[in-house]
């Protein structure tokens, strides 16, 4: 774990006494409670973060190390992940990258550095947020809650298929070229909402404060880094996108071929999607 001149402070995350209560916002917590796995190498902090989330209404597993963390996930149900980076072991951005090769588990990563660089290679990694230590226990359950709400619902949009590109909004799964992909909660988020609006520019700011949270609305090196990451895993060439364009000045927008059902006589016929918007 990281320290701040050998003194950890998360500002206001003391230990608990039994007589003191975080309320929880989130009233099905009660009824199914979140699981949050605690990644750290020191003790004390993950006790303090067990003691504060337990008291919140959440479900606390311990890790140690990055290792322990992911066996963790293989053979349990974790809802999401605090992830600390400076661990002895293979770290929490090594640990973030194997953790997303089996599961979208939702996973904020936990540091003291705010060098953009390490944001990046974070969110890189797979990472759904990053929080700047030292912070305080309502940021920490702010943060917690705003992933709790992009949390997968049940989902009436009907399936999207292309060529090239399957997308099944109902349970979430995505082929590419044949096949399957892997996308993180927020990278799935972010081309859903792309795709229910084919053809039609999406603003930085609309696109990050829908996926990341009014807090973020500025953040458009955060969206770059979650465009890469989707380019990479859907395009054919990511370096010449298909389906996930630019638009100079203002943002991103969906555009693919899709088929029509075939006609009467057996021909087919091929449009874009955005003169269907």
């Amino acid at each position: 774990m990281e320290n701040l001149g050998g003194i950890y402070d998360f500002h206001m995350l003391p230990e608990l006494t039994s007589g003191q209560v975080v309320k929880s916002s989130c009233e099905s917590s009660r009824m199914n409670p979140m699981k949050v796995l605690v990644v750290d190498d020191e003790a004390p902090i993950r006790r303090s973060l067990r003691a504060t989330l337990t008291s919140a209404g959440y479900v606390v597993v311990e890790a140690r190390s990055g290792e322990e963390a992911i066996e963790e996930i293989q053979t349990s149900n974790i809802d999401m992940v605090l992830l600390d980076i400076r661990m002895p072991g293979i770290g929490g951005i090594e640990a973030c990258s194997r953790i997303r090769k089996f599961s979208d588990v939702s996973i904020i990563v936990i540091s003291v550095c705010r060098d953009q660089s390490d944001k990046v290679a974070a969110f890189d990694a797979g990472a759904d947020d990053y929080m700047v230590k030292p912070f305080g226990i309502q940021e920490l359950l702010s943060r917690i809650r705003a992933i709790q709400r992009r949390a997968p619902r049940a989902d009436s949009a009907p399936p999207f298929t292309a060529p090239g590109l399957e997308i099944d909004f109902e349970r979430r799964r995505v082929v590419a070229g044949g096949t399957p992909v892997h996308l993180t909660p927020t990278e799935f988020d972010l081309l859903r909402l792309l795709v229910l609006n084919p053809g039609k520019p999406l603003s930085h700011q609309v696109l990050l404060e829908s996926i990341c949270g009014p807090e973020h609305a500025f953040e458009r090196w955060r969206l770059r880094v979650f465009i890469n990451q989707l380019r990479k895993k859907i395009e054919p060439d990511p370096s010449n996108p298909r389906f996930i364009l630019t638009e100079p000045l203002i943002g991103y927008k969906f555009d693919a071929p899709v088929e029509k059902p075939s006609r009467p006589n057996g021909q087919t016929n091929t449009r874009r999607l955005r003169e269907a918007s």
